[in-house]
């Protein structure tokens, strides 16, 4: 089998709490400033902004976000072979999470509620944020589009690999569907350069 190279990044954009339309064209130019990248992952509630606080619980910002997510899916369709990870707080059943949207060539390709929601410290998510542990095989219905949501999903943009993280496992494989062979990849070595971020918050290791 030939061996195959994934280039990947983490992009920390500069963004305006609360200000969705700003930091969609933030994170879209840093999208096309890294269209070599394979996988671009960004942070955490990035398209509104981390500390938007109780502006969380207002229809308004939460319509503004699933706005943004499909402007930047949109955006994803002029960038070949590229898939990218963002932050955004969705609203599914009569619950709010705190999910990662894998989009890819102009599709959202999976969204991914967090697990492990934060109430200590300085930290208090708990306030607005569920729990996404325990859903899987979901499906989340974002303007009219049927959108696999879940702690559990398989990745695939059409393009050579594929990408399966599991809430269950600290492990990522990487699947190679012309060649029929899958290649499980401990996150402690390879993928923990890209990768460890988003696991640690997504897909935590559970008893």
């Amino acid at each position: 089998m030939r061996n195959t190279f994934l280039k990947t990044g983490s992009a920390v954009p500069a963004l305006q709490v609360g200000n969705v339309s700003y930091n969609c064209d933030v994170i879209i130019s840093m999208m096309k400033e890294n269209s070599d990248c394979s996988l671009l992952v960004f942070p955490e509630l990035c398209i509104t902004g981390y500390t938007c606080a109780d502006l969380f619980q207002q229809s308004l910002l939460l319509n503004q976000a699933v706005e943004g997510l499909f402007e930047i899916a949109e955006a994803s369709g002029d960038i070949l072979s590229s898939t990218f990870v963002v932050g955004v707080p969705l609203q599914y059943g009569n619950q709010l999470y705190n999910c990662a949207a894998f989009v890819s060539e102009g599709k959202i390709c999976g969204i991914v509620p967090k697990i492990s929601i934060p109430t200590y410290s300085e930290f208090y998510e708990g306030r607005w944020f569920a729990s996404g542990k325990g859903i899987v095989n979901a499906v989340i219905t974002l303007k009219g589009k049927s959108i696999p949501f879940g702690t559990d999903l398989l990745f695939d943009n059409g393009n050579g690999a594929v990408m399966r993280s599991s809430a269950s496992m600290n492990t990522a494989e990487i699947l190679y569907p012309a060649t029929v062979v899958t290649v499980t990849v401990p996150i402690s070595t390879v993928l923990q350069a890209m990768m460890n971020h988003l696991l640690t918050l997504f897909f935590p290791v559970t008893a």
